[in-house]
């Protein structure tokens, strides 16, 4: 293909003239393109290239990342009561040059990675449709090529927003994407992935011109001025991409589709307005969440049965839309007029708290954490290093050692479901818990433990991952875990009525479905670890955010003041069904002795203990296991197998090897030396297995450790010298010990198990996870021992 003129790139936003190809079959789509400068480089948005048959599809282009977005529309609405959108975030490996695991060697169910980026470009634009839209719309993002140093997830959502807005479903964007970094006390646009890590705040925000519809941020306690600092420029840095999707439309978009909205019928409003209105009003009143909703349920049935008694056919959606509106209504009155909430509550009143902790007797910590009518039980549950996830996205692969998993069964909203996976929403939440405690963990260094938090939600009114963001903290500190401090959260809900609103702190579940705002915001009383925000306005100016940042830290230290009251710090020790880790620090050149020929010596040592042992590259050492007594022989047995043996040191040893010029005794795990037939005792000895046989302990003494780390032994110099004993007998020793070790020298020398039975090198492929059952030892039963010639090649061949 020639394309007609060269690439364009101006500052704010260029415009490419309309492209087509000529072929067989006459001209192809058109192709448009827009470049506009984002952080520094070109951000090109174009459409017309592929996927042409789809309604709308654009490909968004920055750095070596390249994003392909569609949206499709359903000619004819469906029977479904609410808006049938579905957002799809296909996570390709062939982006990234890997080709994906498993017997089918093809991407799978989507990674939690994936989940969460269709759910970030979802909240976006849900808002910005059409409340009435009943049309089957999907929005599918395909990542054809990935660059780490661009965040996928913003290319991802900036496509799907520009393909939403080129397709012919209305919509009242677009919106624009930007993730900013304080990096170095700097606020960064578009950071890379490394910087990204380091960052003391990771904010994503997502922007129409009327003002923030979606945030979400994680950071190291950041304080209120940070975040405003960082919202400001987030918003600045999203406009050029909105004007240039703007731009991109009157090239190429379609025109705007007349589909049938759907509305209530207005015979049903008419009748529930007039004969229902004062009935629903007061059963708002009610404080029970299930016998309120119990009650309105009951009411929207005969509301629909009159109605259909009347010729009105199927009637519930009607009577459930005019319900809400009526509801909504209520909330505003009361919120406006009264400054009161439909549970008695004021405006910035938090429900009653109860706090337990460590009431579970076998799990390693545990919290239990109610707001209200919103309980949620979590567990905390320590593990071994070879017990981290392993993290397989299209940014990164590598190994996690903290999880949050978040529940929430169906009992705990009073209904009968069927248990199956863990949804999106379920992902989500966790995510969210997983950023607010995150940060406040120890380092790996000084915790080494794998941690596993799981929050189930056992009854539910709205705010559950605030919630368990709560019981994690409870958790966290009932198992012992020294964190940095408590983290607490709130959800701030909105209110408005034209141009005014009201801020509402620690919603309740029929103020989050009927409110327009939800401002997840947690914490320590330091400042800020994680905040979401989603809203159903077409976008919210910073100054609500402003004020809604105030009442979170507000309703934060009022919970962290009810949880510190029954656990205000880590317990100082860990539970006594928690396992036991001891670390310890060995050189690199060690590790290969550790491990052991074929991994013989750490399998060995975790099947001997029970326990396990996790050896990484640069030499850290991991010992894991239930009895602690284990674990601590364990470690000291890893320490004298790498440290320096001296000679004059003393060591009770066994005998692994006979042979005919002496034996090998094994000082510690992996560390034999030679104990020649002239140093077992002053007097003559014949034949070594006269005095010695297999097995048997020995107390030996470190004659000498050459510069090659052999090492010889000697029996004799440990006692007392017997009458028998004749200069001549000691002269006949001095020559066989001479004789010998020139023998020795030819064969080579002992001390280091490893080097005779393999590399000293990590032969297990340098893991050092392996967990499997110990190897049997080669049968040294034989006595009568290898050829001179190999005197100090104990290790028959069987063991290499």
């Amino acid at each position: 293909m020639q394309w007609d003129s060269p690439y364009l790139l101006c500052f704010p936003f260029s415009t490419r003239p309309g492209l087509s190809v000529d072929c067989p079959r006459g001209k192809l789509k058109m192709v448009h393109e827009v470049v506009v400068d984002f952080a520094g480089r070109p951000l090109k948005i174009e459409s017309g290239r592929m996927a042409q048959q789809s309604d709308a599809s654009v490909v968004v282009t920055y750095g070596d990342t390249v994003v392909l977005a569609t949206a499709n529309v359903t000619d004819k609405p469906t029977d479904m009561p609410f808006m049938p959108l579905r957002v799809d975030f296909e996570e390709k490996m062939y982006s990234v040059g890997r080709i994906p695991g498993g017997f089918f060697k093809r991407e799978g169910r989507p990674s939690e990675d994936a989940i969460l980026t269709c759910r970030k470009t979802d909240r976006p634009i849900r808002p910005l449709l059409e409340p009435g839209m009943r049309n089957d719309m999907q929005v599918i993002i395909l990542p054809l090529s990935v660059d780490i140093d661009s965040s996928v997830d913003v290319i991802a959502m900036i496509a799907g927003s520009a393909a939403m807005h080129l397709s012919s479903i209305p919509f009242a964007g677009p919106f624009g994407v930007v993730r900013v970094a304080q990096f170095e006390g700097e606020m960064v646009v578009s950071p890379t992935f490394e910087m990204q890590k380091e960052a003391t705040l990771d904010l994503l925000v997502a922007a129409t011109r009327e003002g923030i519809v979606q945030l979400e941020m994680d950071g190291q306690m950041v304080d209120d001025e940070d975040i405003k600092r960082g919202l400001e420029v987030a918003y600045d840095a999203c406009m050029p991409i909105v004007a240039a999707i703007e731009e991109l439309r009157e090239k190429a978009g379609k025109p705007k589709g007349e589909f049938e909205l759907w509305e209530p019928r207005p015979e049903a409003t008419e009748f529930v307005t007039s004969e229902l209105n004062d009935r629903i009003i007061e059963t708002l009143a009610i404080t029970d969440r299930l016998e309120r909703d119990t009650a309105l349920g009951r009411l929207q049935e005969e509301a629909a049965a009159v109605l259909e008694e009347r010729g009105c056919e199927k009637a519930g959606q009607d009577v459930e839309a005019v319900f809400e509106t009526i509801v909504k209504a209520r909330l505003q009155d009361l919120a406006f007029d009264e400054e009161a909430r439909v549970d008695g509550r004021k405006l910035d009143e938090i429900r009653p708290i109860s706090v337990e902790a460590g009431f579970l007797p076998r799990v390693h910590g545990s919290g239990l954490f109610q707001r209200g009518e919103t309980q949620v039980l979590t567990t905390t549950t320590f593990g071994a290093y070879k017990d981290q996830k392993l993290v397989r996205t299209l940014e990164e692969e590598e190994y996690s050692r903290f999880t949050h998993h978040y529940n929430f069964p169906p009992f705990s909203t009073g209904e009968v479901k069927g248990l199956r996976g863990a949804s999106r929403r379920d992902v989500g939440h966790g995510a969210i818990g997983e950023k607010a405690i995150e940060r406040v963990l120890p380092p790996e260094e000084e915790f080494p433990y794998t941690i596993r938090l799981v929050s189930e939600v056992l009854a539910a009114n709205a705010s559950t991952s605030m919630a368990a963001t709560c019981a994690c903290s409870i958790a966290l500190m009932d198992a012992g875990v020294p964190i940095t401090g408590a983290v607490a959260g709130a959800g701030i809900g909105l209110i408005r009525r034209g141009d005014d609103y009201r801020l509402l702190t620690d919603m309740q579940g029929v103020e989050d479905f009927m409110g327009y705002m939800d401002f997840k915001i947690a914490g320590t009383a330091e400042g800020v670890t994680c905040m979401q925000m989603d809203t159903k306005t077409h976008g919210l100016p910073l100054e609500i955010l402003f004020e809604a940042l105030e009442k979170g830290k507000q309703g934060r230290l009022h919970i962290l003041a009810e949880m510190n009251a029954v656990i205000a710090e880590p317990r100082a020790e860990l539970s006594a069904y928690a396992p036991c880790m001891l670390g310890l620090s060995i050189k690199e050149d060690k590790i290969g002795l550790v491990i052991g020929p074929g991994g013989k010596n750490i399998r060995g040592l975790q099947t001997d203990y029970d326990v396990q042992i996790d050896v990484d590259d640069e030499g850290g050492v991991r010992v894991f296991g239930v009895d602690r007594d284990n674990v601590e022989k364990v470690a000291g047995i890893i320490a004298d197998m790498t440290r320096e043996i001296e000679a004059g040191e003393i060591f009770t040893g066994k005998v692994v090897t006979i042979t005919d010029f002496g034996a090998f005794i094994e000082l510690i795990p992996g560390r034999d030396g030679l104990l020649h037939i002239s140093d077992i005792a002053w007097e003559h000895v014949d034949k070594t297995e006269d005095v010695l046989s297999m097995g048997e302990e020995v107390k030996v003494k470190v004659v000498s450790v050459d510069d090659d780390g052999k090492i010889r032994l000697s029996r004799k110099e440990l006692l007392e010298r017997g009458e028998g004993s004749s200069d001549s007998s000691r002269g006949s020793s001095s020559s066989s010990r001479s004789s010998s070790s020139r023998r020795g020298d030819r064969g080579g020398g002992s001390s280091n198990r490893s080097k005779r039975g393999g590399s000293s090198k990590n032969s297990s492929g340098g893991s050092g996870r392996d967990s499997g059952s110990r190897e049997p030892r080669a049968d040294r039963s034989d006595t009568t021992g290898p050829s001179r010639g190999k005197a100090y090649f104990r290790d028959k061949p069987n063991d290499e």
